[in-house]
């Protein structure tokens, strides 16, 4: 195997599985007949061609299923490992929880839908008693602390800067979620261990307090991430016309939208930066669901 051709199948992972099997080698073919002489590296513009040609497949052939269905479980999934990342600074002082959390993400991952059901209500009536300063089933020093130093974390205690409504939410809407879905014969779609990636990007960032305007890093990252995952979805949704991944992101904007009208009940608690990112949630999420609504009508047109 030549150089050419081995970084000709390394781009071509861009692309699904199924397409690779059914078309890769004539791709590669194509590829490798076409290129000139002596040559050992794919042209810039080659490669990004296949790089976003396989993007565009791969959110094309997601496109399958009960749309409302699977974007349901996309959403929960989002959710899940938000939760998950905020328990991450805590783990010696909650590490049942954040390890029970973990595998009901993982399980949620591989659509176990209902093996997921029990161990996320454990960790959400946990999550509840710490926000009301509670005890439940184990001992847990009250209020809980990063266990890291404050050059990696130096967030708050464990939802110390909110109330019990925004978290609340977030696993009630989990829990519900999963009973849906659970309730249904045919078994989610799993997703992709890429989402394990999130967790240490968003680890350390309160929910329900972003402080952005200190400028703190873990902030920032999850608010960029959000924007790209929320872009993301509504140029899925242009490209298929297809209304799963507004789905997702409407379930992911409800907890959100709880921690803006929780903070509002607080005096100085909301700022001008946190009206901005639910204004940018907002407005993403909108487009998300506009765009397959134009989609779909330009194609009927």
């Amino acid at each position: 195997m030549t150089s050419l051709e081995r970084r000709y199948r390394w781009l071509l992972r861009a692309y699904p599985n199924g397409y690779r099997a059914d078309y890769g080698d004539e791709l590669l073919d194509v590829l490798l007949d076409s290129a000139a002489p002596g040559q050992a590296t794919p042209p810039a513009r080659e490669a990004c061609a296949l790089v976003a040609g396989g993007i565009r497949t791969r959110i094309i052939t997601a496109a399958q299923g009960l749309a409302w269905a699977d974007g349901l479980h996309l959403g929960v999934t989002a959710l899940a490992v938000l939760n998950l990342a905020v328990l991450v600074p805590y783990a010696t002082s909650v590490p049942l929880w954040l390890a029970l959390s973990a595998v009901a993400l993982v399980l949620i991952l591989r659509g176990r839908v209902r093996p997921a059901l029990p161990l996320a209500g454990a960790v959400a009536v946990k999550v509840t008693t710490i926000t009301m300063g509670q005890q439940w089933l184990d001992h847990t020093l009250l209020p809980v602390y990063p266990d890291f130093p404050e050059e990696l974390w130096s967030g708050p205690a464990l939802y110390g800067n909110g109330g019990p409504i925004a978290p609340l939410t977030s696993n009630v809407l989990i829990i519900a979620g999963l009973l849906v879905l659970a309730s249904r014969r045919e078994r989610p779609r799993t997703r992709s261990w890429w989402w394990l990636a999130a967790v240490p990007l968003v680890a350390g960032a309160d929910p329900a307090w972003l402080d952005i305007v200190a400028g703190s890093p873990t902030a920032m990252t999850r608010v960029c991430l959000e924007a790209a995952l929320l872009f993301g979805a509504a140029f899925a949704g242009h490209l298929t016309a297809d209304p799963r991944w507004a789905v997702a992101a409407g379930v992911y904007l409800v907890p959100a939208t709880a921690v803006l009208y929780e903070n509002t009940s607080i005096e100085y608690a909301i700022t001008r930066q946190d009206i901005a990112h639910a204004a940018l949630l907002v407005v993403l999420t909108i487009a998300a669901a506009a765009v397959p609504y134009r989609a779909k009508r330009r194609i009927l047109l």
